[in-house]
């Protein structure tokens, strides 16, 4: 059975070049993970690790608006129950994973969730004794997930439209990345489709007759010779 038959969108690996990491305390494994059955419930914490890990300074904390909004979490939660945020948080705060406190943030209540640690407790204690005010603190709106969404879409676009990925097609799909617009891409997918025929060589064929003979409408003009002079860097004999 190939491996993208489990479902799913297809992983095409991780970059070179030093990764950037998300630290998750030992203890999690060793204590806490035995006890977490709900997915949800396993998804949300994670996702807090990574997201309480990108910030700087004290206190670090998340609010229900920033959660509900984040596209990594909404995305990570789709298809499931339909309070599935809400009630991981529930249970995490039961856990005593999380602390949450309810505070006025720009005139407007917040849930904030602090995770259980010495500065998360600190934190707690600090706002509750008045120390620390953050009734006026910026919260920042949640990043998209680091990546490249176009390389992402035309793994799903292939998926989607032709078949089941491959090694080899990954990295001509990968190459394709690189040579030619997004939007491009997607057009061609919609254009094989249409003519139905649903194999990456008319996508191909179509890409490359845009980047020779350019495209009938203007906007789109801008790019060929990009694509003509790496084409042309492949073909020259060495």
């Amino acid at each position: 059975m190939s491996d993208t038959s489990m479902g799913g969108a297809s992983f095409a690996g991780f970059p070179n070049g030093r990764l950037k990491a998300t630290v998750v305390p030992s203890l999690f494994f060793s204590e806490l993970l035995a006890h977490i059955n709900d997915l949800a419930e396993l998804k949300v914490v994670l996702y807090i690790f990574w997201r309480l890990g990108e910030q700087h300074g004290y206190p670090r904390f998340l609010t229900r608006r920033q959660l509900e909004g984040d596209p990594a979490v909404r995305a990570g939660l789709a298809g499931l129950a339909p309070d599935a945020l809400g009630s991981s948080l529930d249970r995490l705060v039961a856990r005593r994973v999380l602390l949450r406190r309810r505070v006025e943030l720009h005139g407007r209540p917040e849930e904030c969730y602090f995770l259980n640690t010495a500065s998360g407790r600190k934190a707690v204690r600090d706002l509750e004794s008045g120390v620390l005010d953050i009734g006026q603190v910026m919260l920042p709106e949640p990043e998209p997930p680091v990546g490249s969404p176009p390389r992402a879409r035309i793994f799903d676009l292939y998926e989607q439209n032709v078949g089941l990925l491959t090694p080899l097609i990954v990295d001509e799909l990968s190459e394709a990345e690189r040579l030619y617009p997004a939007e491009w891409i997607e057009d061609a997918f919609r254009e094989a489709v249409a003519c139905n025929r649903r194999s990456w060589r008319y996508v191909q064929r179509i890409l490359e007759r845009w980047a020779t003979e350019g495209r009938s409408d203007e906007a789109h003009r801008r790019y060929p010779s990009r694509a003509r002079s790496s084409r042309a860097e492949r073909t020259e004999p060495r």
